[in-house]
């Protein structure tokens, strides 16, 4: 199953903690994990987020002011967010395809602005500053339920698929046949799901299984593998391993 790796956290840094849990049985296949990232203390420096691309949509919280809350996502390259000295943030990560909300709302970099959807994002992020991470999974779950309710999140086969053949898929052919469509199908099909182009989705889908130990499998040779590498993390395998926390 598809198992995106955390963002890039240096390896020097102290005093900044992330958590991770997986969701209940009946949001399994929807829903990878939920999250928080929070200093323990006011950091004496900025804190920089090396973000990575998954095909994730994210649902993040910023607990220090409720208000501020978002739909984020990130696209074929690395980002690099300043959080500052002092944050705490939780979110929902879906599995590719499976958000289907309004795409304008996505945000692609940083969020320092109150939320304006209609969603209750506000709404959760003021009942998740009254608990701690383990009790916020509870309401961050039944958010995902709301939202299935008015297929806003849905169970999309076509990238299920996909995900559940990633370690025998090496082309956007073996895509296609795994999602059981036609080429041309199939670009439709993501474009209007993910927002990627299935050679997009497939870059990503590679970059991130790279981190597992696959990428002999999914690219030409070594230094095809290296060259892709940097393009989308900024960094060759040998620096972000030597640098980040993965």
């Amino acid at each position: 199953m598809y198992d995106p790796v955390k963002d890039g956290i240096k390896k020097t840094v102290r005093s900044v903690i992330y958590s991770e849990a997986k969701p209940p049985s009946d949001l399994v296949g929807l829903v990878h994990s939920f999250w928080e990232l929070k200093t323990e203390v006011v950091l004496a420096e900025d804190f920089c987020l090396h973000v990575l691309p998954d095909a994730c949509i994210n649902l993040l919280f910023n607990l220090c002011d409720p208000k501020i809350a978002a739909i984020t996502a990130r696209q074929t390259t690395y980002v690099v967010l300043n959080l500052g000295k002092s944050f705490h943030y939780v979110g929902i990560q879906f599995l590719p395809g499976m958000w289907q909300g309004n795409r304008d709302e996505i945000v692609y970099g940083f969020v320092d602005t109150p939320y304006g959807g209609t969603l209750p994002l506000v709404e959760t992020g003021t009942k998740l500053t009254q608990l701690d991470f383990s009790a916020g999974q509870l309401v961050l779950s039944e958010l995902v339920r709301r939202l299935l309710t008015k297929n806003i999140v849905i169970n999309n086969l076509v990238t299920a698929r996909i995900l559940a053949d990633i370690e025998v898929i090496d082309t956007v052919t073996d895509m296609a046949a795994s999602a059981n469509l036609s080429p041309r199908q199939l670009q439709r099909t993501l474009k209007t799901t993910t927002g990627f182009t299935p050679h997009d989705f497939l870059k990503v889908l590679r970059l991130q299984q790279s981190f597992r130990g696959h990428y002999l499998e999914s690219y030409t040779d070594q230094s095809h593998f290296i060259h892709s590498f940097r393009k989308i993390t900024g960094f060759t395998p040998a620096e972000f391993f030597k640098s980040f926390n993965v």
